[in-house]
């Protein structure tokens, strides 16, 4: 994997290691060819946010054992497709944000402004 940068352009900071998130389960936003829905949106989850998800097909609260996914709950942080937090975003029910931990690829999706109004790292 190659060096990864954030949204200000600095490295990367890990998202989540409890539970370990990222597209390659690695703790961080990195994306890659592979990650065709571009998890590059570190968050914190919200009771608000999971209820979304899941009206929109993306059930992220249900543990799958057999692909060793126990599940999400409110506080947690987790890397999002940056499609779905926009969506989330436009929707009045986006996740805070932390920047430091997102990926500059978000921002081919999503305005740095918008993130920020949601940032929880920046306080």
């Amino acid at each position: 994997m190659s060096f990864q940068r954030n949204v200000f352009g600095d490295q990367i900071e890990a998202c989540g290691h409890h539970p370990v998130t990222g597209f390659y389960r690695d703790g961080y936003c990195n994306t890659g060819k592979e990650d065709t829905g571009q998890h590059t949106v570190c968050a914190k989850l919200t009771e608000e946010f999971l209820r979304f998800s899941l009206l929109r097909g993306n059930d992220l609260i249900t543990p799958v054992p057999e692909y060793g996914f126990a599940g999400l709950a409110a506080g947690d942080c987790w890397c999002l497709c940056a499609r779905r937090w926009l969506e989330a975003y436009q929707a009045g029910v986006a996740p805070g944000v932390i920047l430091r931990a997102s990926n500059q690829k978000a921002l081919e999706i999503i305005a740095l402004d918008d993130l920020k109004k949601y940032a929880i790292d920046l306080l």
